[in-house]
């Protein structure tokens, strides 16, 4: 860490260290049916780090994952949620290899705070002086619980923000994306010690990542977002060989099996029905608009399988239509776009910024 002339504590990005070590034993407080309350930010794990199992997690051994039970059981005791709890580990992993070091950037690398002065940074977050005294900062258990402060104080609205960002905020590193690499381990360390499903998204970097992993295809989660049917992608957004015509074409949309013919389709969120009918092609349509210039459609389904009414209000999970393969399509499927301002945009990232993976 390094502390401007003014007070402020910033954290300047460690060299992980070699990893070391070996293990305990393990005990837990908590529930395999956590997806949903983590999606609403409300559940969290727990480990007894005196009884951490003598194994190796994700590469790391017995001292790092002691100290890694010590991150989660300070999320727990502050009330925070299993996402929080993994975003701590993540974040001393990419501080300290969960090696509660007794040197830091100065130490290794000769780094110094902007004003000149050697940086101070100690323990698993390189937390300089500005985050309490040396003993404390040496205290695994009190040390996470200062960084968990941080992070409730400066990061109000971190169920919206990628793992990485939510790190770097609280930390004020160099680079706001250093700590992506490791957050597919801290999911591995937290579930492998806690022995809960967590539902956290091992490898993805998107706003999502982290929120639950076990939503299925119109259920609604935090954001007030449902995947607007089920798996798989069959062709994705963009130019590609027009399956009827022969011709390369934009595909405006991304396309899911849905489960075959008659499968469920559901309301990506809440909105109102603007159009019901088939358009100039044939293709059997429903476009709900969700304001702010945001408009998702929903393409062909028969005319016995849209199930809503243009000037409908629809709530997000809703069935709105069955799958089917009326005008331009080769089989049944739902052709689903996402308008930005009457725009099409590809709806597979802008689904997943909402925290919905298409294509489950």
């Amino acid at each position: 860490m390094a502390e401007s002339k003014n007070g402020a504590v910033y954290a300047i990005v460690a060299v992980p260290l070699l990893i070391v070590g070996g293990l305990f034993g393990f005990v837990l407080v908590g529930s395999d049916d956590n997806c949903g309350a983590v999606a609403a930010g409300g559940s969290s794990v727990s480990i007894d780090p005196a009884s951490v199992p003598d194994t190796d997690i994700a590469g790391y051994g017995r001292e790092q994952l002691v100290n890694a039970a010590n991150v989660i059981q300070a999320g727990k005791d502050l009330g925070l949620n299993v996402r929080d709890q993994a975003i701590g580990v993540m974040t001393a992993m990419g501080e300290s290899s969960l090696q509660n070091i007794d040197y830091g950037d100065w130490e290794t690398g000769g780094v110094t705070n902007p004003d000149g002065t050697r940086t101070t940074s100690i323990g698993l977050f390189q937390q300089q002086d500005g985050w309490g005294s040396r003993e404390e900062r040496l205290d695994p258990y009190i040390a996470s619980t200062k960084f968990f402060q941080a992070m409730i104080e400066k990061v109000p609205d971190r169920e919206s923000l990628e793992p990485t960002i939510v790190a770097h905020r609280t930390q004020i590193n160099a680079d706001p994306y250093h700590y992506t690499r490791y957050w597919d381990g801290a999911v591995q360390i937290v579930e492998g010690l806690t022995g809960v499903k967590t539902g956290l998204n091992p490898g993805d970097g998107s706003a999502s990542g982290g929120t639950c992993a076990g939503l299925l295809p119109g259920d609604v989660n935090a954001e007030g977002w449902a995947s607007p049917a089920a798996g798989p992608v069959t062709s994705p957004y963009g130019m590609r060989t027009h399956p009827i015509y022969g011709t390369q074409r934009l595909h405006s949309g991304t396309d899911l099996a849905g489960g075959g013919c008659d499968g469920p389709i559901w309301a990506a969120q809440d909105g109102v029905v603007t159009f019901r009918g088939f358009d100039g092609r044939g293709n059997g349509t429903i476009s709900v608009d969700h304001g702010g210039g945001v408009t998702t459609r929903y393409l062909h389904s028969y005319d016995s399988g849209m199930l809503v009414q243009t000037g409908d209000k629809v709530k997000a999970g809703q069935q709105i239509a069955r799958v089917g393969s009326s005008g331009e399509s080769t089989g049944c499927h739902l052709h689903f776009e996402v308008r930005v301002n009457g725009e099409n945009v590809d709806p597979v990232p802008f689904m997943a910024e909402v925290g919905i993976q298409l294509g489950q």
